[in-house]
C-alpha cells in the first residue's frame, strides 16, 4: 500500500495541508471490495526513466487537484482516489500493470502522464474498458476510442515558435534532435513543414536513444552543419545531459536552441550558466500571467512548501488532467466511457492555464515563447 507518509518519505516532500489521508496503490491480482463512493483513479506517471525527473513534482500536481476537488464533494459525489504506478519502466510490465487493473477491476479511471510510447501500449489494454485522460505535450493525432488527449501538440505548439524565430531571429538553417521513439518521429514530421512555410531549410537530424549520455557525435556532427537554430525533441534527462553538453562545446553563444518539451524542472537540471540562447514554447510556464495560475501556485506552495519540486508544464498537466475529468463528467451527468466521450467536443475547463476548450479532440490554449533566463523563463510572445 502506498501511503502518504511513504511519498512524502520517497519524495522528501513535507507534510501538506491538503493532503488526504491515503494515496491507495493497486496490488496485482489482488481484488479489493469495490466502494461504489470512491472513484478509483489510476494513475499512470513516470518515476523512474528519462521522464522520471517529472515524478515528484506531478504527484504533488495530482494530489493536490484531488484534495480540492474532494473538499467539493468530489466528481459526480464520489470521492477521488488515487493509485499511482511507474510507467517509467520496461512497457512490457507497464502493459502488465494496466492488464491486472483491468483483471482486478481496481479502477474506474485512467490518467496517464508519461511518454507517448508508454500511451501506445496503454491504450489497447484500456480500449473500450476505461476512460482514458492523457495529459502532457504529445505528437498529436490520438483518435483511439476512450483515450482523450489534452496536451499541446505541434500546429499549436511548435508551428508559431518555429515563425517567430525566422521573423525575429533571422533563423533559416535548421537542425532537429530528439529522443528515438514516436513522439520525436511524428513532431519532427510536422516541424520539417513549418520550417518550409518559414522559408528555411533543415540541414540535418538525429534520433538519439533513450538513456545516452554520450552526445559528442552529434554535437560534432551539428558544428559542422552550422545551423541558427537547433530543434530539441530529446525528453526529460536526455535534454538535461544533451543542453550540458552543448554548452560546454561552446555552441550556445552561437546558435539558438528551440526546446520542445522544456520547462523550469529541465532548465533547473541544465543548469543556469547552460542556457543561453535557449527557448521553449508551451501552454504553461511558471510565470505565466494568468489569475488561474496565481492562484494554483499559491494553492501548491501552501500544501507543499515553498521549497516543493517546482510544477512546470508536464508536472502541472496532472493537475489540469483531474479538472478537465471533472468538468467533462458534469457536462455528461456521467462517468461513463461513452458519455464522457460524446461530452468532450466542446467542452471548457480551468485549470491554472485558464479556461481550456476542446475541439476536434484537441485542447485550445494559448501558447507561451520563452527565453531562458538562468533557471528562469522570461516570456517573450503570446500566441
Amino acid at each position: 500500500m502506498l501511503t502518504e507518509g511513504s511519498v512524502r518519505e520517497a519524495f522528501r516532500l513535507p507534510r501538506p495541508a491538503l493532503l488526504p489521508p491515503v494515496i491507495g496503490s493497486c496490488v496485482p491480482g489482488l481484488r479489493r471490495r469495490r466502494d461504489h463512493r470512491k472513484l478509483r483513479v489510476a494513475h499512470f506517471i513516470s518515476l523512474s526513466g528519462p521522464a522520471g525527473i517529472w515524478g515528484p513534482c506531478s504527484i504533488n500536481s495530482a494530489v493536490l487537484a484531488m484534495a480540492e476537488i474532494n473538499a467539493r464533494g468530489g466528481i459526480l459525489g464520489r470521492e477521488i482516489e488515487l493509485s499511482i504506478h511507474d510507467a517509467g519502466g520496461a512497457t512490457d510490465d507497464v502493459a502488465a500493470t494496466a492488464s491486472d487493473i483491468v483483471d482486478s477491476d481496481s479502477a474506474d479511471i485512467v490518467l496517464g502522464s508519461h511518454m507517448s510510447v508508454v500511451r501506445l501500449v496503454l491504450r489497447k489494454v484500456f480500449a473500450g474498458r476505461l476512460p482514458y485522460v492523457y495529459t502532457p505535450i504529445y505528437e498529436g493525432g490520438e483518435r483511439m476510442p476512450g483515450v482523450l488527449a489534452i496536451g499541446e501538440t505541434p500546429p499549436r505548439q511548435a508551428r508559431p515558435a518555429i515563425m517567430w524565430l525566422a521573423e525575429r531571429k533571422r533563423a533559416a538553417r535548421w537542425y532537429l534532435i530528439g529522443s528515438d521513439y514516436v513522439w520525436p518521429w511524428q513532431s519532427h514530421r510536422a516541424v520539417k513543414r513549418y520550417i518550409a512555410e518559414a522559408g528555411g531549410q533543415v540541414v540535418g537530424e538525429d534520433f538519439v536513444a533513450l538513456g545516452e549520455d554520450d552526445h559528442t557525435p552529434y554535437l560534432e556532427r551539428i558544428q559542422a552543419a552550422r545551423p541558427d537554430v537547433v530543434f530539441i525533441s530529446l525528453i526529460g534527462q536526455d535534454g538535461i545531459l544533451f543542453n550540458r553538453a552543448f554548452a560546454a562545446h561552446g555552441l550556445a553563444a552561437r546558435m539558438l536552441r528551440l526546446a520542445n518539451c522544456m520547462d523550469e524542472t529541465v532548465a533547473l537540471g541544465i543548469g543556469a550558466d547552460s542556457t543561453e540562447n535557449l527557448f521553449a514554447a508551451s501552454g504553461y510556464f511558471v510565470n505565466a500571467p494568468t489569475a488561474g495560475n496565481e492562484a494554483f501556485r499559491a494553492r501548491y506552495h501552501g500544501a507543499f512548501g515553498r521549497c516543493a519540486p517546482v510544477p512546470g508544464s508536464t508536472a502541472q498537466s496532472n493537475y489540469e488532467g483531474l479538472y478537465f475529468l471533472e468538468a467533462l463528467s458534469r457536462r455528461a451527468g456521467t462517468l461513463d466511457l461513452h458519455g464522457l466521450v460524446a461530452a468532450a467536443e466542446g467542452a471548457v475547463y480551468q485549470g491554472a492555464r485558464g479556461a481550456i476548450g476542446m475541439r476536434r479532440r484537441r485542447a485550445e490554449m494559448p501558447i507561451y515563447l520563452a527565453e531562458a533566463d538562468g533557471f528562469d523563463f522570461h516570456l517573450r510572445a503570446t500566441f
